[in-house]
């Protein structure tokens, strides 16, 4: 018997596309198989979700929790209030956005920790292939590694951080390293636990065995000055937290540059992420990752200096 998966998703104003995605679980094969519980997190949406509670009510054999927040919890304290809530030995993450796109998608996912390349590497998070649901091509954002042409024929490898839409991994990992940070409400949070992952021995790998459809628009838009401000600060954080010193140098002063180019002003808020920078060694513990986990990061050349 493969293990089952605690299916974990977090649900902001899109009532629609969730509900064709729990359609989409439902009608996996042997899901009963598979499938330990389905937990979604509303997050004090404004929209109705009325028709997801009748959904839910009238397919018990899919096994879904619906619980609704009273506040916002962002991205990293909505996984921490749903990972104690469940039972599985794997836990599956997936944006409300998403579909997979075959019926036995699961039943691999189930089984990829066995495949012997992972099994040999000791891989605790796997990322797979997210495709646009409007043309089908790849979503470069969501491959886990920043050298795409190099690395986007291969069907498997290991690389540093996991997307964080898309990903499954085993309970025993957060056992070992615990949950997100708690001081992350938007971007940079992955990078955060995939240091302290890598750091407890296991690795991070990617699968194109299964694709899934992502609804967000390949045309893409540029971030707001607001998210470019918490990518850069918690950019940074990580940097401090668990690498060498000059990473978390060349990691701050190349984000401020990043966005400087993309805002296009906003300079209140440019001097004063740099205020909150500043103050991050005078208010951030630091773990720097062993000489063996920088070794793993720079084998599957990941990005460390900014």
């Amino acid at each position: 018997m493969p293990d089952r998966i605690s299916i974990l998703i977090i649900t902001y104003n899109r009532p629609a596309d969730l509900l064709e995605l729990l359609v989409n679980l439902n009608a996996q094969t042997n899901k009963d198989d598979v499938i330990e519980e389905v937990l979604v997190l509303n997050n004090n949406s404004s929209d109705p979700y009325d028709d997801v509670a009748d959904y839910i009510a009238a397919h018990p054999e899919l096994k879904a929790q619906y619980i609704f927040s009273d506040v916002n919890l962002g991205v990293a304290k909505g996984r921490n209030k749903l990972i104690p809530l469940s039972k599985g030995k794997l836990l599956l993450s997936i944006d409300d956005d998403m579909v997979f796109t075959k019926p036995d998608d699961l039943q691999r996912l189930a089984g990829l920790f066995n495949e012997p390349f992972f099994k040999e590497a000791n891989t605790g998070i796997i990322t797979f292939r997210v495709i646009y649901y409007e043309n089908k091509q790849v979503q470069v954002t969501a491959f886990p590694h920043k050298q795409y042409d190099k690395y986007k024929a291969m069907p498997c490898f290991l690389t540093a951080y996991f997307a964080g839409g898309a990903h499954i991994m085993k309970r025993e990992v957060i056992d070992a390293t615990g949950l997100y940070p708690t001081d992350f409400h938007y971007g940079m949070e992955e990078y955060d636990l995939a240091y302290r992952v890598i750091d407890a021995g296991y690795t991070i790998g990617y699968d194109d065995g299964v694709t899934i459809e992502h609804k967000e628009s390949p045309l893409g838009r540029p971030p707001g000055y607001r998210k470019l401000q918490m990518q850069w600060i918690n950019k940074s954080k990580v940097a401090w937290r668990y690498l060498p010193f000059k990473y978390f140098v060349t990691t701050a002063l190349s984000w401020s540059l990043q966005y400087l180019r993309i805002s296009k002003g906003h300079l209140g808020a440019f001097f004063a992420s740099w205020w909150q920078i500043i103050k991050i060694p005078f208010n951030e513990k630091r773990k720097v990752i062993s000489k063996a986990s920088l070794d793993y990061l720079k084998k599957v050349e990941a990005r460390l200096k900014y």
